[in-house]
């Protein structure tokens, strides 16, 4: 129905309630339970909660977020309801509170519909890790959508909610998005609580976001963002991009490295030249650049995070909550037995190398010396940021791939190669659509910013507006839209927007759309200045 949260807001002054829109969603879920992406839907907790944010819309109460629906991945606690992390380890698990991040949102009266299918405790690039089956990329049939955040990639781009969260531990949000042509955010390390987000890797973990347009992940971002009591980690920086002035020119930094990688997609590479061009004929200033570290990204990323992984999973034992073997007899079986029916194959994996890793014998040869690596990696990327306002570079290689393609480790790994850096570093990144692949699939381009400026949202939404989408038979109204480049107004005084790009419906003529162009007549040469 609606693809953002402007049209949410549109739709609600048109008549739409909240409950109508809860329901659409809800029979829209069911309709595509083939993509599997919701785990759970919260149907009755969804509409208890629309009937009273339509009590407060005709009171004049509502929050931000009146009447956009949720989902959220797998991993994200929400009081009285499962979570499992798409893992058995955690069957009939039921979160005993709310994630500082979700509960913000929810007091700007977003309504939550479901869980969110993701890779078991957040590991995978394909969401083929789960224990309830993979996620189906909604744009072609038995291709992957990414991963960890699948689920919470494909609900969107297919139209099951509004906006989604997911958690971004080494792409797990980006990637994804550049694989269903939606919009992915990773803030810097510390600008979101992780209070309530089931820990893969402390020190990489953050929520991020999935939308439709750029403004929609600044205003989640505005409304998640501060300091909380419950994680020390959390920044009172403030952010930044809300004075940004939209005018203005970037130096942009181009790695060398990224764009001549050998793993890297022609098409891509070809399609990512293009748009390094336009941008300087727009006058954005490019600034070529050396990292000559790009083959230790995704080693330094897999040591810290399978070790920070080996030490966050060892509290799910089988004793407290969650999944206990049957065939267990005595303390140490229960563990034994418990963890290896309730793991899954990927994270066995990660716990036992993040184990090795951190064994006697082996912590200084990896552990140590990847621990000093991040530090050069991220001393190397100030640096660049000295020279540079954001850096642009692949979302991903390549496009989405089939089902059981990938059954190497180290290859699905690599998958990350373009988005652990940001990781790595705390580095905040946005993945954004910028058309299909000649295969028929979207992959996306990636800004990455200093920390704590999220300003590089000015940037992709002026990239936004060159994202071109043909509108196909079939689609709802909403998506048969055109861009409005300059000024747009409407006659809703509260939409009043100036100076912006704007969309419209490509087949229907509106009254209420006009232009105006003013500018001072600089004179002739010779004659005296008159005015017109």
């Amino acid at each position: 129905m609606y693809r953002t949260i402007t049209e949410v807001k549109e739709g609600l002054l048109s008549g739409d309630t909240v409950l109508s829109l809860t329901k659409f969603y809800i029979e829209k879920i069911s309709q595509n339970l083939h993509l599997n992406a919701f785990l759970e839907v919260f149907e009755d907790s969804a509409i208890a909660a629309a009937l009273i944010v339509d009590d407060k819309i005709k009171n004049g109460t509502a929050g931000k977020l009146a009447g956009v629906i949720i989902g959220i991945k797998d991993n994200i606690c929400y009081k009285n309801h499962k979570v499992s992390a798409a893992s058995k380890i955690l069957e009939g698990f039921e979160s005993i509170y709310t994630a500082t991040a979700l509960q913000r949102l929810l007091d700007e009266d977003a309504i939550v519909i479901g869980r969110l299918n993701c890779d078991e405790f957040a590991m995978g690039s394909s969401n083929e890790n789960s224990a309830f089956g993979p996620v189906e990329n909604n744009l072609k049939k038995n291709y992957v959508p990414g991963g960890s955040s699948g689920g919470s990639a494909v609900a969107v781009s297919a139209g099951l909610c509004t906006v989604s969260l997911g958690s971004d531990t080494g792409g797990s949000v980006r990637q994804p998005a550049s694989w269903t042509g939606t919009y992915g955010m990773k803030p810097t390390y510390g600008r979101i609580s992780r209070y309530g987000l089931i820990a893969y890797a402390s020190s990489f973990d953050q929520i991020g976001t999935f939308t439709n347009c750029v403004e929609d992940a600044q205003l989640l971002l505005s409304i998640m963002a501060g300091t909380d009591e419950f994680d020390a980690t959390s920044s009172t920086k403030a952010l930044k991009f809300e004075d940004t002035d939209s005018s203005k020119k970037y130096r942009i930094g181009i790695i060398k490295e990224c764009f001549d990688h050998s793993g890297l997609d022609e098409e891509i590479r070809s399609h990512l030249q293009k748009i390094i061009q336009d941008l300087k004929l727009k006058g954005h200033e490019i600034i070529d650049l050396s990292f000559p570290f790009i083959e230790y990204l995704v080693p330094t990323y897999y040591v810290l995070t399978t070790a920070e992984a080996s030490s966050n999973l060892s509290r799910f034992d089988g004793v407290h909550f969650g999944y206990r073997s049957s065939e267990a007899k005595g303390v140490d079986e229960t563990y034994i037995k418990s963890r290896s029916e309730g793991f899954g194959m990927e994270v066995k994996r990660r716990i036992m190398a993040g184990t090795f890793v951190l064994s006697h014998g082996f912590y200084d040869a990896y552990y140590s010396q990847a621990q000093k690596v991040r530090r050069v990696l991220k001393n190397q990327t100030d640096k660049m940021f000295d020279k540079t306002d954001i850096l642009l570079m692949p979302s991903t290689p390549g496009t989405a791939f089939e089902k059981n393609a990938i059954k190497d480790p180290i290859q699905m790994y690599l998958q990350d190669i373009f988005t652990v850096h940001a990781n790595l570093t705390g580095n905040p990144a946005l993945s954004i659509p910028l058309g299909n692949h000649s295969n028929g699939l979207p992959f996306g381009i990636q800004i990455m910013s200093t920390t704590f400026d999220e300003s590089m949202h000015e940037f992709g939404h002026d990239m936004s507006g060159e994202y071109d989408y043909q509108a196909q038979d079939g689609d709802p109204a909403v998506k048969k839209r055109k861009v409005i480049r300059g000024g747009s107004w409407k006659d809703v005084k509260y939409f009043l927007q100036v100076n912006t790009r704007d969309f419209e419906y490509h087949d229907i003529a509106r009254s209420y759309i006009g232009f105006r162009t003013v500018q001072d007549f600089m004179g002739e040469s010779g004659k005296k200045d008159r005015k017109r």
